[in-house]
């Protein structure tokens, strides 16, 4: 069975962990990298704060064509990025053909 998880600073996902996902804590985007690629065969979602996956955009970018694990940008407690909007806007196109979301 598949699991959800939580990447990201300590301060960012640890409240994470009261509604039953996995919070693993990174600092490092080299940490991230290796950690990723050691659990993404089991979860199915993987939540990971802008912050970090703006650092890790490389290696997140060998996930999106699989199945799992969907990965998912969330602000952090810095706030909104605004990444987590331009991923649904690039896959709104990609699927429609045109952003539809566009202002």
């Amino acid at each position: 069975m598949y699991k959800i998880g939580v990447m990201g600073d300590k301060d960012s996902i640890y409240g994470f962990s009261s509604v039953g996902l996995t919070v693993m804590p990174v600092e490092e985007p080299a940490e991230g990298i290796k950690l990723l690629k050691s659990v993404a065969d089991e979860f199915a979602v993987i939540f990971i704060t802008e912050k970090l996956a703006s650092e890790m955009d490389v290696e997140i970018r060998k996930y999106r064509e699989r199945t799992v694990p969907a990965i998912i940008p969330i602000p952090g407690v810095t706030g909104n990025t605004g990444i987590g909007l331009k991923n649904v806007s690039r896959s709104v196109e990609q699927a429609v053909g045109s952003d539809i979301l566009a202002d």
